[in-house]
């Protein structure tokens, strides 16, 4: 295959949400057993956030809260996968193939490799591509950090698109 890399183009997503007790926890659009879920507006899951934040980045359209502003009540309780197909679908408008997305989970606990798998799912159909071009990976920080004190977790994308116009 003869590749131009000049329409190719990477994005980087983070997202950080702290803890919140009365919420149910939803990463990767899963919704894990926890006796606290994530501070947000929407439904604050750290791992799509940072999905989204990678894709408009590379396709330099912005970010999540110019998308989803906040204070928009519009977006209150918001389903993170639903904002991502609209993400996804943006970033095609734009002439844009999403190639590879890859991601990593920092967070003491709950554990999250046990639903990797369905993460890699959600987040694949979400984008509209295959669940082989979803990376999602969790590690602690040694009780390092707020996410070591259990206060919060980070969420980190990054992606690969290629322009297809």
């Amino acid at each position: 295959m003869n590749l131009d890399p000049r329409k190719l183009r990477t994005g980087l997503g983070v997202d950080v949400h702290a803890f919140a007790p009365g919420r149910p926890l939803i990463v990767g659009g899963v919704n894990i057993p926890h006796f606290q879920g994530l501070e947000g507006h929407s439904d604050a899951d750290v791992l799509t956030h940072a999905v989204m934040d990678a894709l408009l980045g590379a396709a330099r359209a912005g970010d999540i809260g110019k998308l989803f502003p906040p204070d928009d009540p519009a977006f209150e309780g918001a389903d993170s996968l639903k904002l991502l197909e609209h993400v996804a679908a943006k970033v095609r408008g734009l002439g844009f193939e999403i190639v590879d997305v890859d991601s990593v989970i920092a967070a003491q606990a709950p554990k999250m490799t046990p639903h990797r798998d369905d993460m890699r799912e959600n987040l694949a159909h979400a984008m509209g591509i295959d669940v082989d071009n979803v990376g999602v990976k969790a590690t602690t920080t040694e009780r390092l950090g707020y996410e070591g004190r259990e206060e919060g977790i980070t969420a980190y994308a990054t992606c690969l698109l290629l322009k297809t116009e």
